[in-house]
């Protein structure tokens, strides 16, 4: 088997094509990147020494494309996974969509070109901000919970967000090139024929991820606390209440061999991924963990909302579940401890990220 997975040099790209490496005898892995993530180039040694091999080039242009070996799967890991993405100054808008979607566009011509299948891995950005933010919640600890006794829109439970929840805009500008992604990606499948699987992902994390406070939060705050490094509860009445799911790559990973050993997908294409409930936290929650690891410490409250933030969101990933036999293996207590000894052991970690 031969699997071409785009920003591999990235975290999550990286982490895929170790795990890759490691449960496919014989598979032949290779990737492309173009090395302008601060703290990529670390990663190419080790990948190296397990015989992956790396491109440089951007997926943006046909010529950087056209030179790569044929693959039998694509993984497209190549994003900016910024949900500020375009409007916090460190990027245009034009940049977004022409890293996002128009990079995107290239991979799916790759498809057509060597009948590869493609497993996008999209977001839960995608889903509508205005009815995340009003969904009804309780502080309770300082974590919020959904109501128990308030109605709930269509595609939520007690289990989290499913696929069916609504992706009507305003979703960002990031979530709103993922989610034109899933619509040309579904739609080059069904006409020229290859497999296509969107993973709409949650949370990402474990040690080696390159934390900022819009990408990475969890690596950001273990470092950050770690390290000194001054900490805010943005919004929500600054308590640090807001609530997320968090999932390991290497169960990310577990995920796409399944789907890869399915090929085509048999009565659905989109598919939610994450940590679900037995993996959520609050901000505070994480607090509460770095000051039993490291020592107390004090985190600035900063109630003021910013843009696109939502206070409560678990990933429902009971269909994949249901489907072919798909849960997180990796607990929240066991990410956690890993990245905090990354913390331990690389104490330049946040300098090499934010360059």
């Amino acid at each position: 088997m031969k699997i071409f997975i785009t920003g591999i040099c990235g975290f999550v790209g990286s982490r895929l094509a170790s795990f890759f490496a490691d449960s496919l005898e014989g598979a032949e892995i290779f990737g492309i990147d173009n090395f302008l993530r601060s703290g990529s180039e670390s990663n190419r040694p080790a990948l190296q020494k397990k015989g992956v091999r790396i491109f440089h080039g951007d997926i943006r242009s046909h010529a950087d494309l056209e030179v790569l070996p044929k693959a039998d799967w694509v993984i497209d890991a190549a994003a900016n996974p910024s949900v500020l993405a375009g409007v916090d100054g460190l990027t245009s808008s034009r940049q977004l969509v022409s890293h996002n979607l128009g990079g995107t566009l290239e991979l799916l011509e790759f498809c057509k070109r060597h009948s590869a299948g493609l497993v996008l891995l999209s977001t839960s950005r995608v889903y509508s901000i205005p009815s995340l933010a009003t969904l009804p919640v309780t502080n309770q600890k300082n974590a919020y919970h959904l109501s128990e006794d308030a109605p709930l829109p269509t595609g939520i439970s007690a289990l989290g967000v499913s696929e069916d929840f609504s992706t009507a805009p305003p979703v960002s500008l990031y979530g709103a090139t993922k989610l034109a992604s899933e619509t040309m990606a579904l739609e080059y499948g069904a006409t020229f024929g290859f497999p296509t699987w969107i993973n709409r992902c949650g949370v990402l994390a474990g040690a080696g991820q390159f934390g900022r406070p819009d990408q990475g939060i969890i690596a950001f705050w273990i470092h950050s606390w770690h390290h000194g490094r001054p900490l805010r509860y943005i919004g929500f009445d600054g308590t640090g209440a807001q609530v997320r799911d968090a999932f390991h790559p290497d169960d990310l990973g577990r995920a796409i061999l399944l789907q890869m050993k399915i090929g085509t997908p048999k009565d659905r294409a989109v598919w939610n991924f994450g940590g679900g409930l037995q993996n959520r936290f609050s901000l505070a929650q994480l607090s509460e963990w770095c000051k039993n690891r490291f020592g107390p410490r004090e985190v600035t409250p900063s109630p003021a909302p910013r843009a696109f933030d939502i206070p409560w969101m678990v990933m429902d990933a009971s269909r994949a579940k249901a489907s072919f036999g798909w849960k997180p293996e990796i607990n929240l207590e066991t990410i956690f401890a890993e990245i905090a000894a990354h913390a331990e052991a690389n104490p330049g970690w946040l300098e090499l990220s934010a360059r």
